[in-house]
């Protein structure tokens, strides 16, 4: 068997549990059948009825797919063990993990229950997509004797014979992963790059950057045609349900869009490539005698087309600054830094680009990783030399986590007491921007208080600076504004004020969406009606986790008794605030062009988070 990825087939089914796509690998398939054949023979000719020695058809794997989702009460499942779990189910491994990793039993007419495992399940708008990476049967064998555990689950997870290590020992499954998300951007044509900014003139740095400042615009690859949709449909595509629509809203998923990926991108069922765009474009474009690189050079596998036209390189720093801010003696406050160096080198033929990277070996740097592309071979006392060979469009060149070297651009503290059922007292008192010297630049700054589980009737206060907004559920203050921007010098704003809310009515939901599947792409739990001795997930956490707070929904998991922190959202220009940085005038290019080279940076808020101190918070606890 073998040690890289190979996916055996993938389905994409629709909200009703149909396949309304598929395809399968006969290459990677016919490993599995020698390895069943195999163990087949060592067995004395009695295969073990746990492993299919063949792929099941669409309507087979719709059938036990939506039984599985009976079973499990919902798409993804429980991922936790509850009195509804049976033995052998994946929510009886009694892991979160198996809400992404799952599996099914495939029932043959002869009575047998296969075991179809591990299937990566990625949701995408209203479709389920499920990919099979090739395992070893030892790999099968294992689940299955997991499944049937008393003393499996997370909380012992890292040790011999947990789920966690028997996925550390499989690559493909990583790679399955890989291929679900690419293909779910796809069916949903959400194939954004990694954002890169274009100055309005290439920058010199100093003075004249802090005065003029830039002009933001993303900068993305050359537009592509979408490729026409077949209006043939294939046999081998269409599932148990041939007259679905397979629409996304308004916009058909376009099939031979994706054969077309699947074919160029993992060829006989090994992923290769799974850049969209560069698929695309080469189905556009296709080559010509011009695009042959020349005979000396190795073309790459991340360039496999050569760029024709004006010759530039761009460059942008783009940090999210993550804090947990407590005013708390007892609890320290937290902040830190995670960036990536994003870029797009649009150079003819397959130069080398080699730059210093500043600050690198600072002791605030705590982690960082390359793109494959990258050769690091020279290290000085605050300078890193990074060469490349730069793929086509934006690219991640760099990512890495650091400490905030100046501080928390906004410190202060959030006070917020309920004075009576229905009315509570907030103080707000912020400093901005304090030890910030130009050419930092804050540019805009708002403030968000979430009250998910109550209703606004009315604010009253009035902030030092700035203006309030209110919705029926936050209130916002606009701290600072675009074209406003604060420019080496602090600010204090304060904000006292009370908030009054709708009586309060205690609300049960049975079936709210859950934290494990609330997200833009994730489960449609709420299509299946529960039962009523089916357990809600929500509830069974809470009881767990909080046992002396009043449930709420966990799809805002900050929100413990819906009033306990307030979020800031800004943005920063003129510096990284890691102290990474790039001098444009030290790119070099090899062979030698002429081709200008832009730099800027943007500095964004994370979960910047301050928590009420007069209220309940959770914290890290501290190593004594």
């Amino acid at each position: 068997m073998p040690t890289g990825c190979g996916i055996r087939a993938l389905w994409i089914l629709n909200s009703h549990d149909a396949v309304v796509f598929s395809r399968r690998f006969p290459v990677v398939e016919k490993q599995w059948r020698v390895a069943c054949k195999s163990e087949n023979k060592c067995n004395g000719g009695s295969v073990d009825s746990v492993a299919l020695p063949y792929l099941p058809s669409d309507s087979e794997l719709a059938s036990s797919f939506a039984e599985r989702k009976k079973r499990e009460g919902s798409v993804r499942g429980f991922g936790i063990r509850v009195s509804q779990s049976a033995e052998g189910s994946d929510s009886w491994v009694d892991d979160p993990v198996t809400r992404h990793v799952i599996s099914i039993y495939i029932n043959k007419e002869e009575g047998q229950n296969y075991l179809l495992w591990p299937l990566i399940l990625h949701m995408k708008s209203q479709f389920c997509i499920l990919v099979l990476p090739l395992v070893e049967l030892g790999h099968l064998d294992s689940y299955k004797e997991l499944c049937k555990r008393s003393d499996c689950g997370s909380a012992v997870g890292g040790v011999d014979g947990s789920l966690s290590s028997l996925l550390l020992d499989l690559p493909s499954v990583t790679g399955a992963f890989m291929v679900a998300h690419a293909i779910g951007e796809i069916i949903s044509g959400d194939m954004a790059e990694p954002e890169v900014i274009v100055n309005a003139s290439p920058s010199v740095g100093g003075l004249l950057d802090s005065l003029t400042g830039s002009i933001g615009i993303s900068s993305r690859a050359k537009p592509v045609a979408a490729p026409v949709a077949s209006s043939t449909p294939s046999n081998t595509s269409v599932g148990a349900v041939s007259s679905d629509a397979m629409k996304i809203g308004s916009r058909p998923l376009d099939k031979d869009a994706l054969r077309t990926f699947i074919s160029s991108s993992m060829p006989f069922g090994t992923p290769l490539d799974l850049n969209a765009s560069n698929i695309f474009t080469i189905k556009l474009n296709g080559f010509s005698s011009a695009d042959l690189p020349p005979a000396d050079v190795k073309q790459p596998a991340w360039k496999p087309y050569l760029y024709k036209g004006k010759q530039k390189i761009l460059f942008t720093i783009h940090e999210t600054v993550a804090a947990a801010l407590y005013d708390r003696d007892e609890i320290p406050d937290s902040i830190s830094v995670s960036g990536q160096v994003n870029c797009r080198a649009e150079l003819e033929g397959l130069p080398d680009v080699s730059l210093p990277l500043i600050g690198l070996n600072s002791n605030r740097i705590e982690s960082l990783s390359f793109h494959p592309s990258a050769q690091v071979p020279e290290q000085g006392a605050d300078k890193q030399s990074v060469m490349f060979s730069p793929p086509l469009g934006n690219f991640v060149l760099m990512r890495y986590q650091a400490s905030c070297g100046l501080g928390p651009p906004i410190k202060g503290f959030y006070q917020l007491s309920m004075v009576s059922e229905d009315e509570g007292a907030f103080l707000f008192k912020l400093s901005l921007m304090e030890g910030y010297k130009a050419p930092l630049t804050m540019e805009f700054c708002t403030l968000t208080m979430p009250f998910p589980r109550r209703r606004i009737v009315a604010v009253d206060g009035t902030p030092s600076v700035g203006t309030i907004s209110t919705t029926e559920h936050s209130v916002e203050w606009k701290i600072l504004v675009s074209g406003r921007g604060l420019v080496g010098k602090s600010i204090e704003a304060t904000f006292p004020g009370t908030v009054k809310f709708a009586p309060w009515q205690t609300q049960r939901f049975p079936y709210t969406k859950s934290f494990f599947g609330s997200m833009a792409e994730e489960d449609s739990d709420a299509d299946t009606e529960p039962t009523n001795n089916m357990v809600n997930v929500e509830e069974y956490l809470m009881e767990k986790m909080t046992k002396d707070l009043p449930p709420v929904d966990l799809e805002e998991p900050f929100c413990w008794q819906a009033y306990n922190y307030a979020k800031v959202s800004f943005r920063i220009a003129g510096a990284s605030l890691s102290g990474i940085s790039i001098d444009p005038k030290s790119v070099s290019i090899y062979p030698s062009v002429k081709a200008p080279v832009e730099f800027s940076i943007q500095v964004t808020a994370g979960d910047y988070i301050l928590w009420n101190t007069l209220g309940r918070c959770p914290s890290i606890a501290m190593p004594r």
